[in-house]
Order: structure tokens, then sequence, then C-alpha cells
């Protein structure tokens, strides 16, 4: 029997070492927010926080985390770092489909928390590997840096003439 820390509160759970976290979370402990998408760690649905660190719980096996803490997308809004990026996607209206957004979520609060003033190669390199199928990464990068400056961030849009339109 294992005991993990989750959200701040302690979980027996009777599972094999090898477990994929994802599944203890999911289907043991209940706690549906953290998503499957690939299984093979590259896509970043997954992603969830172990003492801090963004990991893919796809991969992770519930064995190996001893007595870490982890921190899942439905309490991530209660760090300093997920409730600002929390506000900025709602700000910047990141989401479209949203299956990917609690991944993404998790990986930019992580940023956040240790590079509290992100460039666009920091956010770039924290970001790898959270794939968005709905191509919001334009409103991504502006919701972080939002959350780290305070200041909301400006989208710039393209207008296409119709088509046949003169210039």
């Amino acid at each position: 029997m294992l005991s993990l820390s989750v959200n701040g509160q302690s979980y027996p759970v009777d599972v094999p070492d090898d477990m994929p976290l994802l599944w203890v979370l999911r289907d043991v402990i209940g706690l549906t927010g953290t998503k499957f998408g690939c299984g093979i760690a590259q896509c970043g649905a997954c992603t969830v926080h172990v003492d801090g660190q963004a990991v893919r719980s796809c991969v992770l096996p519930v064995g190996s985390l001893g007595n870490k803490a982890i921190t899942t997308i439905e309490a991530v809004g209660n760090t300093p770092s997920g409730q600002k990026i929390q506000q900025a996607w709602l700000d910047v209206d990141v989401v479209q489909c949203g299956y990917c957004q609690s991944g993404q979520i998790m990986s930019a609060a992580a940023l956040l928390q240790r590079t509290p003033n992100p460039n666009d190669a920091d956010i770039d390199a924290a970001m790898s590997g959270n794939i968005c199928r709905c191509g919001t990464y334009v409103r991504i990068r502006a919701a972080i840096k939002q959350a780290a400056t305070g200041r909301p961030e400006l989208l710039q849009t393209i207008v296409s003439a119709p088509e046949g339109a003169s210039s």
C-alpha cells in the first residue's frame, strides 16, 4: 500500500508500483482534470507538478514518487503562479476545445514558479512538448506574459481582404 500526497491531502492507494501516476490520479483517486493524450510523454496533456516540477504523469511510475508532493490542475490555482496563470488564461481567452489546457496550465505555472519574468525563449523551452491541436500557441504565450507582468498582452489580428477585393 502506497501513500501519495496529492493537492495537500494524503491518499492511501493499493496499486502496483509500476502503474503510471496518471491512472492512479484519474481511476483510483478520482481526480479527472489531468488528461490522457498520447501515453508516451509527448503531448503534455497529462502534466502535473511533482515537488513543483512539471512532469508527464502518463509515464511516471507511482512507486517512484516516495513522499514527493503532487499537485494537479484541481489545486494549482491555490499557488500564486497557478492563480496568475489561470486568470490570464481567462483574460486572454486561450481555450478553444480545452482538452490540452490542464497540461498547458500546469507547465506554464511551473515556468512562472521558477522564472517569474520569462522571455520568449524561456516560454518556448518550458512549453515545448505541450501540444495544442487547436493551435492556441499565440494566446498561450500572451497569457504567460500577462501572468508574469500583470499587464494585458495585445494580440495581433491579421485581417485578409475578401477574395476578389482590390487593395
